[in-house]
């Protein structure tokens, strides 16, 4: 597997400066859209075949969410790209001074196997936005989705402007050993730090969306059945397979009683009595992910759920209590429809353990109380923060969306994405005209007078 000649083609169609102008870049993104469009059925199929998604989820959450990307993306574009007016030093006077975004060449794109179109296509919006090249490696364990996405790329772009590439691991390390331009990744913590060491030997910038133990709070004056409903939805979505679903729940001993049965209610309300049965409830992705779950439920007692069959990669919607905090189940991000449920007295012990364990890519606090809202925000870190609902702020388009430490580095969405892909170049721009003597040596002004011009004008 030598990807150095399908690297060495991007960059030569890059460097010709064909992907510069405002004209090419929209063109792809229609084309990409109409693609989209045109293979709607074919990505509902495959959605299906690798996760068991529904259609309704599968629109939603992939294929409708890359439209609005590239609705967004098409929308603004002009005002990305026009270069930003900055204030220039008085030093260079008269001069002015400008902001391009500007690409950064060949992008690599690493996708994950958990919403296996929108996380390798929704930056790729960004990327072509931007100005680059891509090539795009999709997960494995998608099998059916990674077909669809090579064929739809095969019959609407050059390879010399985007190309995919199929394979498991031994395909991603070889294009990691190759000279991208930016590399943007999508997976566990564990992988993001293989990807950042291989992109230190060329220098490459790299953007990590990674995981960690999202932990999700529950205060006593929230409104029980409402949060149920919000935590139970974001859990349990995509069988649990979400970065950014709630990991673990924390609730106030006083209403954990009556949050844990209206839990229970709203998975049966969501579910029904069998959500084996229901066809909107997924599957685990493999049999090696289905046993390491499986042996989790060991680590608390089962208050409802538990049942699991291997055969048809189904794990049934679980609510765990009386959890050790030291188990594995706490010590590693749990990325399936398992949720362990802790009682605390007092939110300062919450605080204090959530400031001891590694930053996760989002945290949900249900509160009506503005001062513990804001005590969480300032006393705690994580890549985004969603009070009294879950999983909705990265929905939209306007707020940024990524991590920080363990949970990644970088941020994309709407013109986050464009920026992820971009390159922000300082132009400064002085006149000939005139060429003022007071800062070429000998030095003609005291350095008493220097430092005051300095601080007048900087």
């Amino acid at each position: 597997m030598d990807y150095g000649p399908l690297i060495a083609r991007q960059r030569a169609f890059f460097l010709t400066g064909a992907t510069a102008s405002e004209g090419f870049r929209r063109g792809q993104l229609e084309a990409l859209r109409d693609a989209l469009i045109r293979r709607e059925a074919d990505f509902l199929s495959a959605l299906h075949a690798d996760l068991r998604k529904s259609p309704q989820e599968a629109y939603a959450a992939e294929i409708g969410h890359v439209l609005g990307e590239i609705r967004h993306a098409l929308k603004n574009l002009r005002a990305w790209m026009t270069p930003e007016c900055r204030r220039a030093t008085v030093f260079a006077w008269p001069s002015r001074a400008a902001l391009h975004r500007e690409p950064f060449g060949v992008a690599l794109i690493i996708g994950p196997w958990n919403y296996p179109l929108q996380l390798l296509l929704a930056p790729l919006v960004g990327a072509i936005a931007g100005g680059n090249t891509a090539v795009l490696k999709p997960s494995e364990f998608a099998p059916h989705t990674a077909a669809v996405v090579a064929a739809m790329f095969a019959e609407t772009f050059d390879e010399a402007f985007i190309a995919v590439v199929e394979g498991g691991q031994d395909s991603a390390e070889e294009l990691l050993r190759e000279k991208s331009d930016t590399i943007f990744f999508t997976g566990s913590t564990r992988t993001g730090r293989a990807v950042m060491s291989a992109a230190a030997r060329h220098l490459t910038p790299v953007t990590l969306e990674l995981g960690g133990k999202c932990p999700c709070i529950v205060a006593a004056d929230a409104p029980i059945e409402m949060t149920a409903r919000r935590i139970v939805w974001g859990k349990f979505m995509n069988a649990g397979q979400t970065c950014v679903a709630p990991d673990h729940l924390w609730v106030d001993k006083r209403v954990a009683p009556v949050l844990l049965d209206a839990l229970r209610k709203a998975i049966h309300d969501f579910y029904g009595v069998d959500p084996q049965r229901s066809p909107d409830y997924g599957r685990i992705i493999t049999r090696r992910h289905f046993d390491r779950l499986h042996a989790l439920l060991a680590d608390g007692s089962i208050f409802r759920g538990g049942r699991a069959e291997a055969d048809d990669l189904y794990l049934e919607p679980t609510i765990l209590t009386e959890v050790a905090g030291d188990s594995a189940l706490m010590g590693e991000e749990i990325f399936g429809p398992i949720l362990p449920v802790l009682e605390y007295d007092d939110i300062d012990e919450v605080l204090s353990t959530l400031r001891g364990q590694p930053i996760p890519l989002a945290l949900y606090l249900f509160t009506a109380d503005r001062a513990l809202q804001d005590r969480m925000i300032t006393e705690t870190r994580s890549g985004g923060v969603c009070i009294n609902d879950t999983i909705s702020h990265i929905i939209g388009r306007d707020l940024p969306f990524g991590g920080v430490g363990d949970s990644g580095m970088g941020s994309y969405h709407g013109r986050a994405s464009f920026e992820c892909f971009t390159h922000q170049r300082a132009v400064l721009r002085r006149s000939l005209w005139i060429d003022p003597a007071f800062r070429y040596p000998p030095a003609r002004a005291s350095l008493v007078f220097l430092k005051r011009m300095m601080r007048y004008f900087g």
